[in-house]
């Protein structure tokens, strides 16, 4: 009765894969829609970042909710190396931390690495923050120096994420000079700033700092806006390191603008400005581009950003648009636009391949306006990524797409119904099996 019994259900295993092997060759005829891997390798570097903290004197002063600025800076730190992701290597460096005496010309040497950039051991890293006592002066321009030599050269972008509650009170050399001097050298460095004090001549400084090098200027007003900023730019590194944003200038018009080939590029756009690129896509390519424009700066609630994708003659290919409302760390958006191939109808598009010498013109624009009491210029930071690939294979109308989705609901059914058949047909042999005994 055994060897009775498990003849059925053998043989309905063996139904069930011969089913399963059916639908599955069914299935791979079907066009896949994930995107092919492609581009450029991967880097071989991780991301590096080294975060400078002030632990000059004035950062013992207690006004960020009642707490001490240095305090304030330690816990949002802890809970940074926290997070850190897995991959990233990380970094501290002090200035001010160390000499305790009164001769400013020995105080104003006073930088050193805490922790050296590398993977990071959080207890030990988050130990050494919190014995740090605020001391000393303020050179600034000396420990910018001294984070491009702890992250080093390399192929792929590193992140400085410097923290000061004032001005350098030691120049020379100038944190303006030196930013400059670092962004001259083409060691792919970004410095991004951000100020615990709030006066004008700080928020100077550190704007010129962060505009050199192509960062971000973050005013920062209360603990949870310190941690969540430099969370942003750690995580930041993570996706930018892998390729250098080339710095470029977008104009008022397509037939001057710089012609782009597939990269990340860096420009500055002014308050409520528009500015165009042009890059070549020819029949059959797909162009896929995204812009990220970050307000570095207070700015009025209710903006915008445009992507907008026109051929040389100014008619709109495709557009892509970002809105909010308020304080936030950066406003992106894309597009995608496949040009017809050759022989395809050139109505497709409004000139057929984007204009008459196949180029594609982006215009990049944007709605933000500053706060009052905040300095327009320079532009805010523009992200542009470019990208010109095969164009993806398309149906031809919606009914193709639809008899697609029908293939896949017609295998379905039928394996539902055969299995419903099979099972039923087994549970009725058990019963009839079971009655005669």
């Amino acid at each position: 009765m055994t060897t009775i019994r498990r003849r059925p259900a053998a043989r309905a295993a063996g139904l069930l894969a011969a089913l399963a092997i059916s639908a599955g060759a069914l299935l791979s005829g079907l066009p896949a829609h994930a995107d092919e891997p492609g581009g450029a390798a991967a880097s071989t570097e991780a991301p590096k970042v080294d975060l400078v903290l002030d632990v000059s004197g004035s950062m013992r002063a207690a006004d960020i909710q009642g707490r001490s600025r240095i305090s304030v800076a330690q816990q949002s730190i802890s809970e940074v190396i926290d997070a850190l992701p897995a991959e990233t290597e990380f970094g501290i460096r002090t200035l001010g931390a160390t000499y305790q005496g009164n001769d400013k010309a020995e105080g104003c040497k006073d930088t050193k690495q805490l922790y050296p950039v590398g993977r990071t051991d959080k207890v030990e890293a988050k130990t050494a923050v919190a014995t740090l006592r605020p001391t000393g002066w303020t050179p600034i321009g000396l420990a910018l120096r001294g984070a491009a030599q702890d992250l080093g050269d390399g192929p792929t972008t590193r992140r400085v994420v410097l923290i000061t509650d004032g001005e350098d009170s030691c120049a020379p050399p100038d944190p303006c000079d030196v930013a400059r001097e670092l962004a001259s050298q083409g060691i792919n460095l970004v410095v991004d700033t951000l100020g615990l004090a709030h006066d004008d001549k700080t928020r100077k400084q550190l704007l010129c700092i962060a505009n050199a090098t192509g960062g971000t200027y973050t005013d920062v007003r209360t603990k949870e806006q310190l941690t969540e900023k430099v969370k942003q730019l750690v995580d930041r590194a993570g996706e930018t390191y892998r390729v250098a944003p080339t710095k470029v200038a977008g104009t008022d018009a397509c037939p001057e603008a710089p012609l782009l080939r597939p990269g990340v590029y860096s420009d500055r756009e002014k308050f409520a400005e528009h500015r165009v690129y042009r890059v070549p896509v020819r029949p059959g390519e797909e162009l896929r581009a995204s812009v990220s424009v970050t307000p570095d700066r207070a700015v009025a609630r209710d903006y915008g950003v445009l992507l907008l994708a026109t051929d040389t003659a100014g008619q709109e290919l495709v557009r892509g648009t970002d809105a909010g409302s308020g304080r936030t760390d950066v406003a992106s958006t894309g597009v995608r636009w496949s040009a017809p191939g050759t022989g395809d109808d050139a109505s497709a598009s409004p000139s057929g391949t984007g204009g008459a010498d196949g180029v594609v013109c982006l215009v990049v624009s944007n709605s933000f306006a500053a706060e009052a009491g905040v300095q327009a210029a320079p532009g805010l930071p523009v992200e542009l990524t470019v990208d010109v690939t095969r164009a993806s294979p398309a149906p031809d109308g919606p009914a193709m797409g639809l008899g697609r989705g029908w293939i896949l609901l017609l295998v379905l059914a039928l394996a539902g119904l055969v299995a419903g058949l099979l099972f039923g047909w087994i549970a009725r042999w058990r019963i009839a099996v079971w009655r005669e005994n």
